[in-house]
């Protein structure tokens, strides 16, 4: 199993994980297909300028897991006093017929890496429930962060 980084011939790779990854965290079916055609749009030139980046692991040369990462602008924060970015990782998924075989950890690792290769001190991410035991169990903390959709 090789990993490579994310380019821009992977956007229909990458929306289908992500599609994929909130079906099976239980998002309602008839949001997926306009979130993914909006996220599309959105993605495609974050790849070219690689605003957007990332890995994916390949048996062969069949993607089988990948994540997405991104060097988001924040506020300094008591976690970060010092920078005004963060890391956010978004997007880790990992085909069915090749879990628990620690390629989410594999993956979080290669994250933390090239985040900490940028100088990113502080990164966040949204779990699943799925992926939550695997973030839990390499450090990640759950904060106290609250959402609400305005109309």
């Amino acid at each position: 199993m090789q990993a490579r980084v994310v380019n821009s011939r992977d956007l229909e790779i990458i929306c289908r994980h992500r599609e994929q990854m909130f079906r099976e965290a239980g998002r309602e079916e008839k949001a997926l297909a306009p979130m993914t055609a909006t996220f599309r749009n959105w993605l495609r030139p974050r790849l070219l300028d690689q605003t957007y980046f990332g890995f994916f692991l390949v048996n062969n040369e069949d993607v089988i897991a990948g994540i997405g990462l991104m060097e988001i602008d924040w506020p300094p924060h008591p976690a970060h006093p010092l920078q005004d970015k963060r890391g956010y990782v978004l997007n880790v998924y990992v085909e069915p017929d090749h879990r628990r075989q620690g390629l989410g950890k594999r993956l979080m690792d290669m994250a933390e890496a090239e985040f900490s290769k940028r100088g990113l001190q502080f990164s966040v991410l949204h779990a699943t429930q799925i992926g939550r035991p695997l973030y839990e169990k390499i450090g990640w903390q759950a904060t106290t962060e609250m959402t609400k959709t305005l109309s």
